[in-house]
């Protein structure tokens, strides 16, 4: 853990130097910005487009689009920053989870508050990242509506949508974490979000739907993402399962979430009203008959 913690200390610190030069890239890109805009406004006004202008134009968006490429490679070198120490987060919350759990003096952790719980769920929604692809360059499995590819295996601390049965012998679609996958039975242990430390569940691969990786990005990749009226799995807000529902509304903007139409036989169409879900918290739906 020590190790983790000054990893993630020297990556915060590249990190800030990273930020610091996308400031200078853009600050020194600006000044050539303000001359494309002022050559522009100096051909309108002699209302004519000499060849002195055109070869200073290209020479202009020349240097701005190299500037843009600049600033741009030390932002995704920044966010792979980011990712990094994420993960290392991640891997130190796993260590430390571990060590909690399964210390034979220890009673196991007593569940997490509600709230705190909610809480945690809507930010690991938030702070999910978005998939900002090169130009040309399709999003990846999971990213938004994109499924895992097939031989895909969701790792320990992955959170999944996992379908389990009730005590009533009823089955449901519940949020929960991966503690472990075996390759000779195929089947994966998972904890149920809910009650961490108590309620684990021993699964196969068809009763597992991992969840999105990053939150794809509309505005580029629309087509990343679940489109209206489409079937699927959605949190219900405030709770840790997964019900059928209905897209009623994809995102517009990067950080919008679904409007979706849960599956409610209280109400005369059968359908809830729009309620929002993180884009983070929409899966495919597995059932096609209803349950």
């Amino acid at each position: 853990l020590a190790l983790a913690d000054t990893k993630i200390a020297e990556l915060l610190t590249e990190l800030h130097q990273l930020i610091k030069q996308t400031q200078e890239e853009r600050s020194r890109s600006e000044h050539n910005l303000l001359n494309i805009q002022k050559t522009h406004e100096r051909m309108q006004t002699e209302n004519k487009t000499s060849p002195y202008y055109r070869t200073k134009l290209r020479g202009l968006y020349t240097t701005a689009k190299a500037d843009a490429e600049a600033e741009c490679s030390i932002l995704r070198h920044a966010l792979d920053k980011i990712a990094e120490i994420k993960s290392l987060l991640e891997e130190r919350r796993i260590a430390a989870k571990m060590a909690g759990v399964y210390s034979d003096s220890d009673p196991p952790r007593k569940t997490m508050r509600r709230g705190v719980l909610m809480t945690l769920l809507q930010q690991s929604a938030m702070t999910l990242p978005l998939w900002i692809g090169k130009p040309g360059e399709s999003p990846p499995p999971l990213c938004g509506a994109i499924p895992a590819s097939s031989d895909y295996v969701a790792k320990q601390g992955d959170k999944v949508a996992a379908r389990v049965k009730a005590v009533d012998g009823d089955e449901q679609w519940i949020l929960a974490e991966v503690v472990s996958y075996n390759h000779s039975t195929n089947k994966y242990e998972v904890d149920d979000i809910d009650e961490e430390g108590k309620e684990r569940h021993t699964l196969s691969r068809r009763r597992i739907i991992p969840l999105p990786q990053w939150k794809a990005n509309p505005e580029t990749d629309p087509e990343a993402l679940f489109s209206k009226d489409q079937l699927v799995l959605a949190l219900y807000p405030q709770t840790t399962c997964f019900y059928r529902a209905l897209i009623h509304t994809p995102p517009h903007r990067p950080q919008d979430d679904y409007s979706v139409l849960f599956e409610d036989t209280s109400y005369a169409d059968g359908y809830s009203p729009p309620l929002n879900v993180a884009q983070r918290y929409v899966v495919a739906c597995k059932e096609n008959k209803k349950k």
